[in-house]
């Protein structure tokens, strides 16, 4: 893998030896911190190619007016080759425009580094959990688990892109009330893959058809041994089949999006291997879990609720609006005591913790947070731990709620939205939105050929360029060449100021969590190409093919070729694929 480093990267170090330089002549004090310090694109472009904050970040701590810091640094980067003019602006930021030469070195810079283009070194090698979909193992996976699934799957290829090592972890949540009627209603199936009419399902339990074909096997493998037998003989064995009967159908439908997990984290395994009773024993030795009664729910009166002292967690020290019980008066865990448990299990073996959570789960942020805080950092600073929430999904035909579907008990199965609109159709519109935000996916706006589709209007890009090198070839033998791209005008250098963009997108993206920043970008990234390709409906000297000028031509192609890299590289990281044509 090559390392050339990229534009922004750069000049974040030739800012770094003016900062030294500044230092070693006393205008300075040493040991300043630098961390906040930014190199980036000016909110306006017309004040110039790069914007720096760093005399207003470092004059108050250095005993300096900004401006006059600034004025320092604009005398030491003026002496670089590579810029043009340093100026500042208001009350001492520094704006710098570049020459199209340093531009030009960045177009070569990404044919030379081709899909490591935007690769990073900013993890620094640290391992990231990031715990995924985790959906309760009763059923296929529906719409429902769509967007966080999608969302943590970028996630963590992204991360990975950006230097970090990553553990892609499913919680299977299979020891808790929902997997009981999943046995259940396994049963039912059960005995009626006997012969038996068993009517209409009974309330209470899952009635979706998925469960028909886990009966049969159930059938196969027992013949009528459980078919009469009291449920305390086949329960459990019928959970533990039915379970893992769902996680192959739930793997499955993960992999129709191209997402597999490394690890499949069993809670049932968790609590029969006695990590919740260590994590409160461990709590305890630190004072933070304690026996003690909760106080009476909003509008409950002495005369209908009855006080019972519980094993509570002390979140309250950690920022929560009260403390929490680790278990229930008949001694089982709750789900929080579970799942304060398996973080703790997690942190062991990661340096920072993602977890991507359904919206509904909001009101649980505070209290796991507050657990994580209080085991990993009783020695230290606690491990990293971010939740991010993801709102739901509305499903639109025609502008119109999408009917539930009847074959898999109430909802819209992942793998029918799939197999009707495409695997990387849905990844895409799943991030054109920050996960937070309410999200309609309409089946027939998804898939439509035109620019106010996002995922279209991106793959027309990559398809675009790849029509444009296949004319140049065709219309008299043309192939992209780097050696005249000093031809190219200011007009194409603003496409390479915006793919330069890149590299820098990627390190912000990863270090705030958020995925959807890079399809946002491309977003950018394709209006632009298809607004410069469009100047050559009316004006032949734009078109990008030219047969009176090869040196020209060969220039436009290599600009062409590195956008559309650009554009792969960028839906690599969504796990969508870049079509040549469309």
């Amino acid at each position: 893998m090559s390392t050339t480093q990229t534009l922004y990267a750069a000049f974040a170090g030739h800012l770094s030896a003016a900062l030294d330089a500044l230092e070693a002549a006393g205008t300075l004090p040493g040991g300043l911190k630098r961390g906040a310090i930014t190199v980036e694109p000016p909110r306006d472009a017309s004040h110039g190619d790069l914007s720096t904050n760093a005399a207003m970040v470092l004059a108050k701590p250095a005993g300096l007016k900004p401006r006059d810091l600034a004025e320092a640094l604009v005398a030491e980067l003026s002496k670089l080759d590579s810029v043009t003019s340093a100026e500042i602006a208001g009350p001492g930021f520094i704006n710098l425009r570049l020459s199209s030469a340093t531009w030009l070195a960045e177009l070569r810079a990404i044919a030379e580094l081709g899909a490591d283009y935007g690769r990073s070194s900013m993890g620094g090698g640290t391992t990231v959990n990031v715990e995924y979909v985790s959906a309760n193992p009763t059923g296929p996976m529906h719409m429902g688990h769509c967007r966080g699934a999608v969302v943590g799957d970028a996630l963590a290829t992204l991360l990975e892109f950006a230097g970090h090592k990553v553990i892609k972890e499913y919680y299977v949540n299979d020891a808790g009330a929902q997997v009981q009627v999943l046995a259940r209603s396994a049963h039912v199936r059960y005995r009626e893959a006997l012969g038996e009419d068993v009517g209409a399902i009974p309330e209470g339990l899952y009635p979706g058809d998925y469960l028909i074909p886990v009966g049969q096997q159930l059938a196969a493998e027992f013949g009528d041994r459980y078919a009469a037998a009291p449920e305390a003989e086949w329960l459990t064995l019928f959970r533990e089949k039915a379970v893992a009967a769902m996680l192959v159908m739930i793997k499955e439908d993960l992999a129709l999006l191209g997402i597999h997990h490394d690890i499949f984290s069993s809670e049932a395994e968790l609590q029969a291997s006695g990590k919740p009773d260590e994590a409160e024993a461990w709590l305890r030795s630190k004072g933070l879990v304690y026996d003690g009664v909760l106080e009476a729910p909003k509008g409950k009166t002495p005369e209908d609720w009855e006080p019972v002292e519980l094993p509570l967690f002390k979140s309250t020290a950690f920022g929560d609006d009260q403390d929490r019980p680790i278990k229930k008066s008949d001694g089982t865990w709750t789900y929080f005591g579970a799942d304060l448990a398996y973080h703790f299990q997690k942190a062991q073996g990661a340096d920072a913790l993602v977890d991507i959570w359904g919206a509904d789960h909001a009101g649980t942020v505070k209290r796991i947070k507050a657990a994580v805080a209080a085991m990993t950092g009783a020695d230290g600073e606690p491990t990293p731990f971010e939740i991010k929430l993801v709102q739901m999904v509305q499903l639109l035909r025609d502008g119109e709620p999408v009917k539930m579907s009847k074959r898999s008990g109430n909802f819209v199965t992942l793998a029918e939205v799939v197999t009707e609109v495409g695997k990387d159709v849905v990844r895409f519109t799943m991030l054109t939105r920050k996960p937070e935000a309410q999200m309609d996916f309409d089946f027939a706006k998804v898939v439509e050929a035109s620019k106010d589709n996002p995922v279209f209007y991106v793959q027309y890009a990559n398809a675009r360029v790849h029509s444009t090198l296949r004319k140049g070839l065709a219309e008299g033998g043309f192939t992209p060449s780097g050696e005249h791209v000093e031809l190219l005008g200011e007009e194409e250098l603003e496409l390479v100021k915006l793919a330069a963009q890149f590299p820098r997108i990627v390190e912000a993206a990863a270090a705030a969590r958020e995925p959807h920043r890079i399809a946002f970008f491309l977003g950018d990234m394709a209006a632009a190409f298809h607004g410069y390709w469009n100047l050559g409906n009316d004006r032949v000297e734009k078109r990008f093919v030219n047969a009176q000028d090869a040196k020209l031509t060969g220039a436009r192609l290599f600009l062409a070729a590195q956008i559309g890299q650009l554009v792969r590289n960028g839906l690599a990281l969504l796990g969508v694929e870049a079509v040549e044509e469309m």
